[in-house]
């Protein structure tokens, strides 16, 4: 246990929108304190507007936290790392008017990569997640999942040690979130990157996470840390194990009363009040 190095700390991190004291003012996230270790998958998951995605928006500096801090490989964080940390989102946010190849490349120009670098790089990652042969086409020409593979590629082709994933296979049917989430835990046994992995699928965070984070309800906190304890690259047989029925009927128990107050909550709300609570914890959640 002494041999494992930290990747990431969140130090007491707590976070609110809009102005204190305001009736549109939204405490977002609690006093929440996590280590997570190089090399690790760690899977966020909660309810809706709990503040799993705010938490990881601060880790990658694209919010700064009400209070606390975030550190990575002991350094607080002030803003975005480049060099350090990539994203996958929800949306795959490739350019329509751009080739795949392409879009991979732009990321790395924002690095200051040399041009024949780039080049290498982009096969090498595109090579990395099977879209070889589909370099100079259009994100328009290519099915959802090509697309969110791609943007996967972006990220690995800016090569750095950690990659925060916000909901990545959210928008695709459970049959491709299923071979994308095989492919991504080879890819993890591969690469020994460390990855954030927000979802609000059960199954997805167990199949792929060495640990999982189970966030209260809003104002949100980590209630509870499920270890996993299966080896990367996990295949078919682990989702058709006990093992794996287990594990989601556990994180299943636990979110249960918190999805309940979630939505105890928003019946209570009144409707002004809600209307722009809700859009405000849309942006955020």
């Amino acid at each position: 246990m002494n041999d494992i190095k930290t990747a990431i700390e969140v130090c007491g991190v707590h976070h609110g929108f809009g102005a204190k004291g305001s009736n549109l003012h939204v405490k977002a996230l609690l006093e929440t304190s996590l280590s997570v270790a190089k090399g690790e998958l760690l899977s966020l998951i909660g309810p809706s507007g709990c503040g799993k995605s705010t938490l990881l928006n601060i880790m990658g500096g694209l919010v700064s936290p009400t209070g606390g801090e975030v550190r990575v490989d002991g350094k607080t964080i002030n803003g975005p790392m480049p060099q350090s940390i990539a994203f996958v989102f929800q949306e795959n946010a490739l350019f329509p008017w751009s080739t795949i190849l392409e879009n991979i490349d732009v990321g790395m120009i924002f690095q200051g990569v040399s041009k024949s670098e780039r080049l290498e790089r982009a096969h090498q990652s595109l090579k990395a997640v099977g879209l070889t042969d589909f370099a100079n086409h259009y994100p328009g020409q290519l099915s959802g999942g090509m697309r969110q593979r791609a943007a996967l590629a972006r990220a690995l082709s800016l090569e750095t040690d950690i990659i925060l994933m916000d909901e990545p296979f959210g928008a695709l049917d459970e049959q491709t979130r299923m071979i994308l989430g095989e492919d991504l835990s080879i890819l993890l046994a591969r690469t020994g990157k460390t990855i954030i992995f927000v979802t609000h699928s059960l199954g997805e965070a167990v199949f792929l996470s060495d640990r999982v984070a189970v966030f209260s309800a809003r104002p949100g906190t980590i209630k509870h840390v499920i270890e996993v304890q299966e080896p990367h690259p996990r295949t078919q047989a682990f989702v058709t194990s006990d093992k794996f029925a287990r594990l989601r009927n556990e994180l299943y128990g636990l979110l249960h009363d918190e999805i309940r107050k979630t939505l105890s909550a928003d019946f209570r709300l009144p409707s002004a009040a809600a209307d722009g609570g809700r859009a405000n914890v849309a942006a955020h959640s």
